[in-house]
């Protein structure tokens, strides 16, 4: 049995894919994609059992029966990406081994049964709905990075995805900061919160692009699926109750001293001063006076930075308060507007950092003790 496939159109399923294999499996065959043949099509997935991703191509040449069989991904992907662009791959089953023919080159690669690859069975939705590819990679991208990493609170180690009337909510936190994103959508969705994993957002995100085009999303207590382009997404749920991100947001109304700054300026400023921090702790000393914001940084070595900025803090009152300096930095990074508006309680309290633009953006970041 042979088929034929141009190295081109090969290769962009198989780096999608790569990112879902793991580099150490328990299981051999979890290190290998299946490849199945049927007619004009061409299908590859991968899997590490929590994640799945499924996605095919169209072949110049129907092949003259359906046929499966699995390879090493990550060999077979670092073989396409190091063939000359334009190349014609040539698959040919022999015995136990699959030959790989382009021009003078030629691979023998092992297969294991393809019988033996697990898969996710298609899941039975609670919640149903289509949105923008772009819709969607912006509320991961606005989030993401405050989700928490091996947390023992293993619920932090992703991303809540709340759905409820119109509006979808996105929130990640590792507990000592917070980001939310909120966008509404044509459809009318059923009441939901569920948990994606750390690594089914960073594959996710990897894979959508910005564009108008469409994303069918099917959740239920245990997997979400999204479907776009020629890609199916699966990934499994963590099982646990995230907390009430509401209570940790601070009232507007208590959070009266308003601070207005130049994005770009505050966030140069902290970049600079944070050269100096201690790189444990990292923490920033806030002085705020009327127009006038003091960044204070100290570390171990008894060294000090220090930066005065102009901002907007129409206030006689003065306020201390200390923050950790990369929650900050990743917060304004995270924001495309010129302008950033932060409200503070008092020096106890975490922090609202808000957009005048992007609404539905929100940042909390709780203080330090200095």
């Amino acid at each position: 049995m042979r088929f034929e496939i141009p190295r081109d159109a090969l290769l962009k399923p198989l780096l999608a894919i790569s990112g879902v294999v793991e580099k150490r499996q328990t299981l051999p065959i979890l290190a290998n994609v299946l490849i199945q043949l049927e007619n004009n099509r061409a299908t590859f997935t991968g899997t590490d059992l929590e994640i799945q991703l499924t996605t095919d191509i169209q072949l110049e040449k129907s092949v003259d029966e359906p046929m499966e069989l699995t390879l090493p991904a990550r060999k077979l992907t670092d073989i396409c990406r190091n063939l000359p662009e334009g190349s014609l791959i040539t698959f040919s089953i022999e015995k136990n081994r699959t030959v790989v023919r382009s021009g003078k080159s030629r691979f023998s690669l092992t297969q294991l049964i393809p019988q033996d690859f697990p898969s996710m069975d298609s899941i039975t939705a609670v919640t149903e709905f289509s949105m923008t590819q772009g819709k969607l990679r912006k509320l991961l991208e606005k989030t993401h990075f405050c989700m928490a990493n091996q947390d023992v609170r293993y619920y932090l180690n992703g991303l809540l995805f709340d759905t409820a009337g119109n509006t979808i909510t996105c929130v990640a936190t590792d507990g000592h900061r917070l980001a939310l994103m909120s966008t509404e959508i044509d459809h009318s969705l059923t009441e939901q919160q569920i948990i994606i994993p750390r690594k089914g957002v960073s594959e996710l995100y990897r894979l959508l692009v910005d564009s108008d085009d469409g994303c069918e999303i099917k959740l239920n207590n245990n997997f979400l699926q999204a479907k776009f382009d020629n890609t199916t997404f699966t990934a499994k749920l963590i099982d646990g109750r995230f907390p009430d991100y509401t209570r940790v947001i601070p009232d507007i109304d208590d959070s009266n001293k308003i601070m207005e700054a130049d994005r770009e300026l505050l966030k140069q400023a902290l970049i600079r001063t944070s050269v100096l921090s201690n790189e444990k702790y990292r923490g920033i000393r806030f002085q705020l006076s009327e127009n006038s914001l003091s960044l204070t940084i100290n570390n171990p070595e008894q060294e000090e930075a220090e930066e005065e900025l102009e901002v907007d803090y129409p206030y006689q009152e003065e306020l201390e308060i200390g923050f950790n300096v990369s929650y900050l930095i990743d917060a304004l990074n995270a924001l495309s507007d010129e302008k950033v508006i932060i409200r503070f309680t008092n020096s106890d309290s975490s922090c609202l950092i808000l957009s005048k633009k992007e609404q539905g953006v929100k940042y909390v970041v709780m203080p330090m003790k200095l």
